[in-house]
Formats: C-alpha cells, sequence, structure tokens
C-alpha cells in the first residue's frame, strides 16, 4: 500500500502483477526468494524488495510533493516507531498465534494498549498540524499509516470511541484521498500461463 502510493505520488508507471501469496508465481520467487511483496524490478533489472525501499527508489525519481523533505530523519522516525508498533499489533490482532490458551479470533488487550501509548506518543504532533511534520504529507506519514489504518480496522468502535480526535482526522484523511483510493484499485490475479480456454 505505502509503496503503491508513493509510486503513484512519483507518477512511476509500472506493470503490476497480482499475485496469491499462498500461490506465489515461479516468476516471483525467481525475482525475490523470501517470496514477499512487493517486489518490484526496475528497467534495469534491479530487484527492490522491501516497501519503504521502494517508496523512496521512486520518490527519487520524482517528487513533486517534497515527500523526501528530510528524508533521512522521517525514515529513521518511521522505521523506530514501526520497530515497536508492528509487533504490538501483530499480538493484538492475532493473539492465538502468539498465546495458544487464547481463543481463535480473541484479541490481545494488553497488546492494544501497548500499541496505543507507543501510537499516542508518536502522534502528538497531529494535536497541532494536520500531518506528522506540518501542513502537506511527507515520507513519515505514508509510511506509516498502513499499519495505523490495520490497528484501527480491529476493533473500529473501540478505536472510534477511545482514540485522539486529531489521529481519528489525520488517518480518515488519508484514507479518504484521491490517491488512496486510486491505489486501491483491485487487480485480476496475474498468471504467467494462463489457461487459454480460461
Amino acid at each position: 500500500m505505502r509503496a503503491r502510493m508513493a509510486l503513484d505520488a512519483a507518477g512511476v508507471a509500472v506493470e503490476h502483477r497480482e499475485v496469491l501469496l499462498r500461490d506465489k508465481p515461479s516468476e516471483m520467487l525467481d525475482a525475490s526468494p523470501k517470496g514477499t511483496v512487493p517486489v518490484l524490478v526496475t528497467s534495469e533489472g534491479n530487484v527492490i524488495d522491501e516497501s519503504l525501499d521502494v517508496m523512496l527508489w521512486a520518490l527519487t525519481q520524482s517528487d513533486p510533493d517534497d515527500w523526501l523533505i528530510e528524508k533521512d530523519q522521517d525514515r529513521i522516525d518511521a522505521e523506530v516507531f514501526l520497530e515497536g508498533f508492528k509487533d504490538q499489533l501483530d499480538q493484538y490482532k492475532y493473539a492465538s498465534r502468539y498465546d495458544p490458551s487464547a481463543q481463535r479470533g480473541a484479541v490481545d488487550l494488553d497488546r492494544r494498549a501497548d500499541a496505543m501509548t507507543l501510537l499516542t506518543q508518536f502522534a502528538a504532533p497531529l494535536q497541532y498540524t494536520a500531518y506528522l511534520r506540518g501542513p502537506a504529507p511527507r515520507l513519515i506519514d505514508i509510511a506509516t499509516f498502513p499499519f495505523i489504518r490495520q490497528f484501527a480496522a480491529v476493533e473500529p468502535d473501540w478505536w472510534r470511541g477511545t482514540t485522539p480526535r486529531s489521529l481519528q482526522q489525520w488517518l480518515v484523511g488519508l484514507m479518504e484521498s484521491e490517491r488512496f483510493r486510486r491505489i486501491m484499485t483491485k487487480y485480476p490475479l496475474w498468471a504467467s500461463n494462463p489457461d487459454p480456454q480460461g
């Protein structure tokens, strides 16, 4: 999601291939044996298989909205936040994976509280600005918001009733943006050898 946002912002044209992770095409694994998405193969044949690196590569090609102002600090801050937040998010969202005694579909309320503490501290600037670093989105906003969106979606009613209004407005603004709607277009699954009788 964040890689798609950056590619769209940069105006970089790509051939999009939608895949099922439970049925990974051999071409994908040949390009990136670790088998995760996204995988970007540049016209020069270079492989970029980390979403934040895809963002930086795309925006290095073109950055009309100045997302890369202070990119080094934005990247560090995003990575430090996500290092802790993603772990808490996964344990909150998938409690039974981490605790065999938890019922399937249960959430871990302690991990929710820990994640919320991290998020509240991280998002404190939103009390004063529309985005994390000022009046317009930057790398740090786009790099982090897909994970915060996941967090908000686990228990939407709790999120709406508990989360600071400024944080909710930030997330809704990004999710309702024309760019986000554009990059969330559904694509048909790509097949390397489609059945001609299909």
